[in-house]
């Protein structure tokens, strides 16, 4: 088993706020090359449905052409039409402004979900570098727990041999052995379990792969600069200018048209009086046209477009409670780890004081190594319980930074 680097403080998950390019080279080092360029298309296509939903306004130019040829009376006759058309509108009401207005917001919008998807799959990777962590120390844990268990067992082993205890504290003391044996292979297993799904979404060594100290939160910082709220933000956004451009769409409109015209025909025949016809005709026309539709929908349409965007102003309510709620739970759960470690620490010092005077009771023939072994262990035990609780701690803080832009 491969032992990671400890942790160090090298990069905030989202130390995303040293500006675009720099938030998004630290998120791709956590995720592989095809979720890279799974992203960037993503990007891609939002950037592409923006201009086409920003640009919908501009009508298209029609070209048309016909060719045809005819026999119905001695003579072959042919017909050659072309035209171009436009119908641009150039007053809507408002309604042009606001569809661009949309446009980018929608292009906001599906940014964030987009980064949202990726802060996901980042925040799942380093959770599982941390776990991949946290195995390794209790592996270290559970070789100390079996290493004081086979003392136990060995004392147990004199103590029966001298005729000092039965042979059923023996055998719980083998049981006991074997006990912790097995939770040593179920601690491995499951390490291997994360691996492999570290793996799947990562290129990086997870032994070599630097895994961020995560720092503490305020509340305000962290509904601050908080992606999920950010992007509810361009929801209601969003919405309001949908709200507008629905509106708008019912009234008044005016379209500046034109257009080209060329006709060509040759011999060209009328009855059966055996006179043709050949010529060219080109014109050109063009000119404005003002509409306003009358929809018996209209106010429902409207109405649809206004309670959207009034739900997505009471939804950001509820999304703030929400982040509130996490943050609170958050924070209990790293102080009750708080206390958890600094619980191991003082049982570290007592351990650490009964091993000096059994050291030196062991000098002086009233202790047995087995003694000062079984309190060595105890010491390193409790050190690596605060480590493990601290990466429990940084787990917690993880599901908060998953959503913390530090935009400051």
């Amino acid at each position: 088993m491969k032992v990671l680097t400890p942790l160090i403080v090298l990069l905030a998950l989202c130390s995303l706020a040293y500006g675009e390019n720099e938030n998004n080279e630290a998120l791709d080092k956590y995720i592989s090359k095809n979720k890279k360029e799974q992203f960037g298309y993503d990007y891609d296509k939002v950037e592409a449905e923006s201009s086409k939903l920003r640009d919908s306004w501009i009508s298209p130019i029609n070209l048309n052409y016909s060719y045809s040829k005819s026999t119905p009376y001695q003579n072959e006759q042919t017909a050659e039409q072309a035209n171009i058309k436009m119908d641009q509108a150039i007053f809507a009401s408002g309604g042009i402004y606001y569809g661009i207005k949309f446009a980018q917001a929608s292009q906001k919008y599906s940014n964030y979900s987009v980064d949202v998807a990726k802060r996901k799959l980042v925040k799942d990777a380093i959770s599982l570098l941390m776990q991949i962590k946290q195995m390794d120390l209790k592996v270290k844990r559970q070789n100390l727990q079996i290493k004081n268990s086979e003392i136990s067992l060995a004392q147990k082993k004199e103590q029966y041999l001298n005729g000092q205890l039965d042979s059923g504290f023996l055998d719980n003391a083998v049981i006991e052995r074997n006990f912790v044996i097995q939770a040593l292979y179920d601690i491995e297993t499951n390490q291997e379990r994360l691996i492999s799904k570290f793996n799947a979404i990562s290129d990086m060594d997870y032994a070599s792969a630097f895994v961020p100290h995560l720092k503490e939160l305020t509340k305000e910082n962290f509904l601050k600069y908080n992606i999920v709220l950010s992007m509810s933000q361009s929801d209601i956004e969003k919405n309001r200018y949908n709200k507008n451009v629905t509106i708008s769409k019912y009234l008044p409109r005016v379209n500046f048209i034109a257009g080209y015209n060329f006709d060509k025909t040759q011999n060209q025949q009328f009855g059966n009086t055996g006179a043709t016809t050949s010529g060219n005709t080109d014109y050109y026309n063009y000119g404005l046209r003002a509409t306003m539709p009358l929809d018996i929908n209209t106010f429902n349409d409207i109405e649809v477009s206004k309670v959207e965007y009034l739900k997505s102003k009471v939804m950001i309510k509820d999304t703030k409670r929400e982040l509130v709620a996490i943050f609170e739970q958050v924070t209990q759960n790293i102080q009750n780890f708080q206390k958890k470690k600094t619980l191991s620490k003082e049982n570290a010092d007592i351990y650490k004081k009964l091993l000096l005077e059994t050291k030196d009771m062991y000098s002086a023939g009233y202790k047995t190594h087995y003694d000062v072994s079984l309190l060595e262990n105890s010491v390193n035990i409790q050190n690596i319980d605060a480590q493990i609780f601290e990466i429990d701690k940084q787990l917690e803080l993880l599901t908060l930074y998953e959503m913390y832009k530090n935009e400051k």
